[in-house]
């Protein structure tokens, strides 16, 4: 076991070296415009956020592969992701390498994540899952929000519009306590296009039988964009059972302990040299 604070540091090195593999040039298509101004009054807003949401509000269980491409602070990344995700907060978030073992397997359930980085046998234990997937993309979202991102439910859980403003007869802004929500129309139909919350803003596209295959993520900070993300799902199942082992991480014989400072720092958002 390693003990000492200078050699935790070089253990950790490779797992830069890891990331890698998803640091990858990559090209982010425009940002699409959402609208803005003061429009009209919109009273059916909260009929049109049932119907653009019912398709994904009782997801229980997700299934996925997610092909990321993008960039979290200065580092463009690309890498390929399974996920599996089961109410109210389990997670499973698998790195697959092109070969060889996974370049990392985050799991959590009840507030606690677990991250193996199994080529390095190293192991950050208990710390909160949105702290870890920040440190690895650049986006902090907890299992929960996350399953009903990637089902395309936009950042809210239970909580309904409060105000509605329409833009034409093709758009629609929704007002929440914290964020705005905004919606498409598609021949009879509502979408979910977009939804913003604080620093972060979620656009949906490729939608077919009311779910979307691209997801994009906008994250910033003091008005610069700190990461950038494209999801393009595929392999999708919903609702079908998820075996709970999927969501107890697996430990190497010989655990190397890393902190989430030292992920961190390796991870997009760091500071280490690569």
């Amino acid at each position: 076991m390693i003990s000492t604070a200078a050699n935790r540091t070089r253990a950790f090195l490779p797992f830069c070296l890891l990331l890698s593999v998803f640091c990858l040039s990559s090209c982010t298509p425009k940002v699409p415009a959402l609208p803005t101004g003061a429009g009209t009054p919109f009273p059916e807003f909260a009929a049109a956020y049932q119907q653009a949401t019912a398709a994904c509000r009782d997801v229980r269980t997700y299934t996925a592969v997610m092909a990321l491409s993008g960039k979290a602070g200065g580092t463009k990344l690309r890498g390929r992701i399974e996920a599996g995700f089961a109410a109210p907060a389990s997670l499973r978030l698998e790195g697959i390498a092109p070969f060889g073992k996974p370049v990392f397997v985050l799991t959590a359930t009840d507030g606690r994540g677990t991250l193996v980085l199994p080529r390095e046998d190293q192991v950050l234990q208990d710390a909160p899952p949105e702290a870890i997937v920040e440190a690895l993309a650049g986006v902090s979202l907890d299992p929960d929000t996350l399953r009903l991102v990637v089902a395309g439910c936009g950042l809210w859980r239970n909580e309904g519009p409060t105000d509605g403003r329409g833009y034409g007869a093709t758009q629609a802004a929704l007002v929440f306590p914290d964020g705005t929500a905004y919606l498409r129309r598609a021949g009879d139909s509502w979408q979910l296009a977009a939804a913003s919350r604080g620093t972060l803003t979620v656009y949906y596209s490729d939608v077919a039988s009311a779910r979307p295959s691209t997801i994009r993520l906008r994250a910033a900070s003091g008005g610069q964009t700190t990461a950038d993300i494209m999801l393009r799902l595929s392999q999708v199942d919903i609702n079908t059972a998820i075996d709970p082992r999927a969501f107890t991480p697996n430990l190497p014989s010989h655990p190397v302990p890393i902190t989430l400072d030292e992920l961190r720092r390796a991870g997009p958002l760091g500071t280490t040299d690569r």
